[in-house]
């Protein structure tokens, strides 16, 4: 078993194709679809079958890739390390993260690391919290900035706390809640509302609220970023639950406090044990900007039920 062979095959799975996997590991698709007939051989069993159409992981490839991307990770981490013992920080940094994000100014971030550390190639993936969480744990990113449920970090992280945000109700201007007093849940179930799409963390948070008041309400629009939710709320197709911070950069909407409707909170996960020297220096730099905040790990707090263990899944 090859490292090659291994990179090739989290390529396939992540990609869903042999062509592009071809391509993002630099290779002939015949090369690539050779070393993967190998391994499966060395292996005894198909790591994926194989249509016309497309590709799907077998339940031996879901078994194969955990460690696979593990393996990968550590060689990598391996290749940081030697390299950090000279002058220069080396290797990859991956990033995940949701939007918005307030909490932190990310962008300001990636801009002082990459002055400081200019060999490391950095990137940045914006995806719902539910795959965030995941691919942080299977190593796809080195950390993930998402909004989670009160508590310690999601079960198996580590984490570091930036905010905890109050949530607002947005109107259209002119509307009957506009300067209000606070509103609850059940207030504003009478209205149609508008929505991230679910998976997203804001839309957990938000169906969460709602289901602790015993309040049902309709979710008649779904926007897939908050400058859509902001103008679909701005026309009057419904109101919105946004975080107080990103209410205030909406001028087409008012923005109502709200009563009953608990913070989010927002922080940086990652696994301890698994940190590159290049994403050490990333935490180290998040940790001289935000000093306010803290880190928290799963074994110092009451650590959050994974998907399927009971709670509210992780989204």
């Amino acid at each position: 078993m090859e490292l090659r062979q291994l990179t090739y095959a989290v390529a396939v799975a992540e990609t869903g194709s042999f062509t592009r996997a071809a391509h993002r590991c630099f290779v002939v698709q015949s090369a690539l679809s050779h070393q993967i007939a190998r391994l499966e051989s060395e292996l005894g069993t198909l790591l994926f079958e194989r249509t016309s159409r497309r590709v799907r992981v077998t339940e031996a490839g879901e078994a194969f890739l955990g460690p696979a991307r593990e393996a990968l990770a550590a060689v990598e981490r391996a290749r940081g390390e030697v390299a950090a013992c000279g002058s220069e920080i080396r290797g990859r940094l991956s990033i995940g993260t949701i939007t918005p994000l307030t909490a932190v100014d990310l962008p300001d971030l990636l801009a002082t690391y990459r002055d400081r550390h200019p060999a490391v190639h950095v990137s940045l993936c914006a995806r719902p919290v539910r795959d965030l969480l995941q691919q942080v744990r299977d190593h796809v990113f080195d950390l993930a900035f998402v909004d989670t449920r009160p508590g310690g970090p999601p079960a198996g992280l580590a984490g570091r706390v930036l905010a905890y945000e109050e949530l607002v109700a947005i109107v259209p201007h002119g509307h009957r809640l506009a300067g209000a007093a606070p509103v609850t849940p059940g207030l504003l179930a009478d209205e149609d509302m508008v929505d991230m799409p679910p998976g997203s963390g804001i839309r957990r948070h938000n169906d969460a609220a709602f289901a602790a008041a015993g309040a049902t309400r309709t979710v008649a629009y779904e926007a897939d970023t908050m400058a859509l939710l902001e103008q679909l709320v701005g026309r009057g197709l419904g109101i919105g639950l946004v975080p107080a911070a990103t209410a205030a950069g909406m001028p087409g909407v008012s923005a109502v406090a709200t009563e009953g409707v608990p913070p989010r909170t927002v922080r940086a996960v990652w696994i301890a044990s698994a940190a590159s020297p290049a994403a050490r220096a990333f935490l180290q730099l998040l940790r001289e900007r935000t000093p306010e905040a803290s880190d928290g790990f799963s074994d110092g707090a009451p650590a959050e039920a994974p998907a399927g263990e009971g709670g509210t899944p992780e989204n």
